[in-house]
């Protein structure tokens, strides 16, 4: 990972194990549910209409992601736009903040990849 990343202490210390729950839960506070870490691992992939991601996020309602989109919105990870075309067209990408989180979605697709052979390979 890049030299952004949280570092562990080589030794306890009490300070630095409560900060870096803190910075935890803040992370999971955000990104907490079945989809939005999907919605955005998606949105990795570029632009995408409502439809689209509802495709790709298997098993989401239309309801649901239109809840997690607005969450996602509210927390400036990703940003709607909407086309004066005929029908309006709506669009959705991550946010430059948003994209900060493609290296932490990266890494746990590698993991999930790396798991299911583990798993399925007993």
């Amino acid at each position: 990972m890049n030299n952004k990343t949280f570092k562990m202490p080589a030794e306890k210390d009490h300070a630095q194990c409560s900060s870096h729950m803190m910075a935890v839960q803040d992370a999971m506070d955000i990104l907490s549910g079945k989809w939005k870490i999907l919605i955005i691992g998606s949105l990795s992939f570029g632009k995408k209409r409502f439809m689209e991601l509802l495709r790709d996020v298997n098993g989401i309602g239309a309801k649901m992601l239109s809840k997690e989109l607005k969450d996602l919105e509210e927390n400036d990870l990703v940003k709607r736009a909407v086309h004066d075309t005929k029908p309006v067209t709506v669009e959705y990408e991550l946010t430059d903040y948003g994209a900060t989180l493609q290296e932490v979605i990266g890494a746990i697709a590698y993991w999930g990849a790396e798991h299911r052979k583990r798993i399925f390979n007993k």
